[in-house]
C-alpha cells in the first residue's frame, strides 16, 4: 500500500488555489498537511481524493489514481454534515449503504464504532439532540464505518473539548498502529508534531516545506533554551543575547555555542541551574519561520 501525490495543481480563472504540490506515503502513519486560511489546503484534499479535477498532476493510490471507486477512502471535511432530525443509527447505515456496503454489513460496523467511540446511548437519538462534540464523533464514525484504509481528515479537532480531543487523539494513534494511512490537516501544531512523521507546509497554494519532521527539525539546529532556576537571571540572559522566547524562564538561542556561554556566565555567578535544556525549534516555530521566508522571496 501507497499513496503518491505528484505535482498537484488547480487554478481558478487566473488565481492559482495550488501549484505542484507533491509528497508521498509509502507506509502506514499520519501525515500533517499544514497552512494558513486559504492557502490550499482542502482544494490540495478534494484533488487527491478525485472530489475536484486536478489541472495538472496526479494521485494515486497503489499506482492507481484515486477516486471512490478504486480507492478504500474515508474523508471527513471541516463542514460537518449530519441529518438533524433523523436518528444516528439510521443515518450512519444510510452513509455506508452509499458506499457500497450490505445493509447487515453496515450495522454491524455502526455498532462497533458507536461502542469504540462510547455513543452506544444514543444509536436511537435525532443528531440534533447530541451535543457539538458528541455530533463531530458520529460523523468521525460516518467516516470510519465503511473501513477505509487511506482516512483524510480535515481540522479534526475543531470545536472539540478537551475530553473528545483526547478521545479523538487516542483514535488516531491506535489507527495509525492498526494500518491506517492519515493525512490530517490542523491548525493546532502541537498536535500535528506530536502524530505526524511527515509534513508538508503550503502557503498561497505553493509547497514552501515539505519532508521528514525530524529533519527538518534538526536541520534548524538547537534554537530554544529551557532554564529552571531559583534566581532572577534575565540580566545575565540580555547580556548573553538570548532573547524570551514566551514562556517563563524560555530563550531562544543561536545554536550550542551562545548556550554554553550562557551557561558559563550563570557558573561565574554560582548560579546553578535545576533545568539547562536545548532543543529543536517547535513545529509552531517552524511553521511561522517557513511562512516569514516565503512572504520575503
Amino acid at each position: 500500500m501507497s499513496l503518491t501525490v505528484s505535482n498537484l495543481s488547480k487554478a481558478y480563472g487566473a488565481k492559482p488555489a495550488v501549484r505542484d504540490l507533491s509528497f508521498s506515503m509509502p507506509e502506514p502513519g499520519v501525515f500533517g498537511l499544514l497552512g494558513t486560511n486559504g492557502a490550499g489546503k482542502t482544494t490540495s484534499i478534494r484533488m487527491m481524493l478525485g472530489i475536484i479535477r486536478a489541472d495538472e498532476g496526479s494521485a494515486l493510490w497503489n499506482g492507481i489514481p484515486i477516486s471512490r471507486e478504486t480507492t478504500p477512502f474515508g474523508y471527513m471535511p471541516e463542514e460537518r454534515g449530519l441529518y438533524a432530525k433523523v436518528s444516528v443509527a439510521e443515518q450512519l447505515v444510510y452513509f455506508a449503504m452509499l458506499k457500497g456496503m450490505s445493509k447487515a454489513e453496515a450495522e454491524s460496523s455502526v455498532r462497533t464504532w458507536l461502542d469504540r467511540l462510547g455513543m452506544a446511548e444514543y444509536r436511537n437519538a435525532p443528531a440534533e439532540s447530541l451535543s457539538k462534540g458528541n455530533q463531530q464523533k458520529i460523523q468521525l464514525i460516518a467516516t470510519l464505518t465503511p473501513k477505509p484504509r487511506l482516512l483524510v481528515l480535515d481540522e479534526p479537532f475543531s470545536g472539540l473539548d478537551p475530553l473528545n480531543t483526547e478521545i479523538l487523539r487516542e483514535l488516531i494513534s491506535e489507527l495509525a498502529a492498526e494500518g491506517m494511512y492519515i493525512i490530517m490537516s490542523s491548525h493546532q501544531m502541537a498536535t500535528v508534531e506530536e502524530f505526524c512523521g511527515d509534513i508538508t507546509i503550503l502557503h498561497r497554494g505553493r509547497q514552501v516545506l515539505s519532508g521528514s519532521l525530524s529533519a527538518i527539525k534538526a536541520g534548524y539546529g538547537h534554537t530554544r533554551l529551557l532554564l529552571a532556576c531559583r534566581e532572577d537571571v534575565a540580566a545575565i540572559a540580555a547580556a548573553c543575547g538570548l532573547r524570551a522566547a514566551g514562556g517563563a524562564n524560555e530563550y531562544r538561542i543561536t545554536g550550542d555555542e551562545m548556550a554554553g556561554r550562557f551557561l558559563a556566565a550563570l557558573a561565574a555567578a554560582n548560579i546553578l541551574p535545576a533545568r539547562f535544556e536545548i532543543t529543536e525549534p517547535s513545529l509552531h516555530e517552524i511553521f511561522l519561520s517557513a511562512i516569514a521566508g516565503e512572504d520575503e522571496v
